[in-house]
């Protein structure tokens, strides 16, 4: 099911609601705004990859081209709230963020395409970010007390994404080579190569 909070305008969809919708709506548009990789790796059918941080460049353009019935999708819901969060700033209130992300469509049974298995980005952070909390504890009891100021250093990152709702670490593994699939999203193949949703499909 659907439902909204009007505390903070947050809409959620169910995964099982989400399968209804791909035969019920010509004007449904699934965004997935994970990285090119994670999107090869597995996405669902019939979506479109507009990473997050192409979407944050491009929000205007992207929402001039969609319709009233957007989903939003990442791997947990996060990368998704944040896209929706834009996507608002420009006029485009309505979009959903899909619950459990596309793990959680696949789980319920959805149709997914999978390929090539990549680590998704949110579990990266967590193995570097849990890999320097142990280097710098056993570091400070072996080389020198001071480096365990990198475990708190991590701590301090990770309870300031989590208040903000970002992630440096995740931005910056993004970037790194077996982040980059071989046909990266650009403004031209993601965007503009979306189709243009019209009032016939809205009716439909």
């Amino acid at each position: 099911m659907a439902s909204r909070s009007t505390a903070n305008a947050v809409t959620a969809l169910a995964p099982e609601t989400l399968q209804s919708w791909f035969n019920q709506h010509q004007d449904l548009m699934v965004i997935d705004v994970r990285s090119a990789a994670e999107f090869e790796s597995m996405h669902i059918r019939g979506s479109y990859n507009v990473p997050l941080p192409l979407l944050s460049e491009h929000t205007g353009e992207l929402a001039a081209r969609l319709g009233s019935r957007v989903v939003l999708v990442c791997q947990s819901g996060v990368r998704a709230e944040q896209a929706r969060q834009r996507m608002a700033t420009v006029g485009l209130d309505t979009a959903y963020v899909l619950t459990g992300g596309v793990p959680g469509f696949a789980a319920a049974g959805g149709d997914v395409v999978k390929g090539n298995d990549h680590w998704d980005l949110e579990r990266q952070v967590r193995l570097a970010a849990g890999s320097l909390v142990m280097l710098g504890l056993v570091g400070g009891k072996f080389v020198s007390p001071k480096v365990r100021m990198l475990a708190g250093a991590i701590g301090t990152g990770l309870t300031f994404s989590a208040a903000t709702n970002t992630c440096a670490m995740g931005k910056a593994l993004s970037a790194m080579p077996w982040n980059k699939a071989a046909q990266e999203p650009t403004r031209e193949s993601a965007i503009l190569q979306l189709p243009v949703q019209t009032a016939e499909d809205a009716a439909a």
